[in-house]
């Protein structure tokens, strides 16, 4: 794919990719902290997708929806979320090596901009998947001592019907 445009488009397909499999983590995810942690990455990519999708549009193109994929890990509790956030370490990097070059190569300013500051972005979520595996659990701020100990797990389904 050559041309601005393109590039859009499929930056955006990664994007949404990403989203997609941090939602399908967030199922796994049962530690409290960190699963309000995968939250507020996917409530970051939603607004990047919005960005990413407008650019798209005033530039005449449209985006695919995407599928969410089936996520499974293995092990149970603390385990299994070692597993997702794992995969998710390396797959934040690996979308900014894919994409660095490609967007620092890019000739209109305003695009790379844009683009960069969605792979920074994506670089702090690197930053809080690597704090959520070494066990920091202070993710998006500290609790107040008062409140007691963390206990129990978030459930995948959060309302039955």
């Amino acid at each position: 794919m050559t041309g601005l445009l393109p590039t859009l488009q499929e930056f955006y397909g990664d994007k949404l990719a990403a989203l997609l499999r941090h939602q399908a983590g967030a199922r796994l995810i049962g530690q409290y902290d960190v699963n309000n942690t995968y939250q507020y990455v996917v409530n970051r990519e939603e607004t990047q997708l919005t960005w990413l999708r407008q650019a798209i549009t005033e530039l005449g193109g449209s985006v695919e929806p995407g599928v969410e994929p089936v996520r499974q890990a293995s092990g149970a509790g603390t385990a299994r979320d070692r597993v997702v956030v794992e995969e998710d370490i390396r797959d934040a990097q690996a979308f900014v090596d894919r994409w660095r070059p490609r967007v620092q190569a890019l000739s209109n300013a305003r695009h790379r901009t844009m683009l960069g500051v969605i792979l920074g972005e994506t670089l702090e979520q690197k930053r809080f998947f690597e704090q959520a595996h070494a066990g920091n659990v202070d993710l998006l701020g500290k609790r107040t001592d008062d409140v007691g100990p963390r206990v129990g797990r978030v459930r995948a389904t959060r309302w039955i019907e």
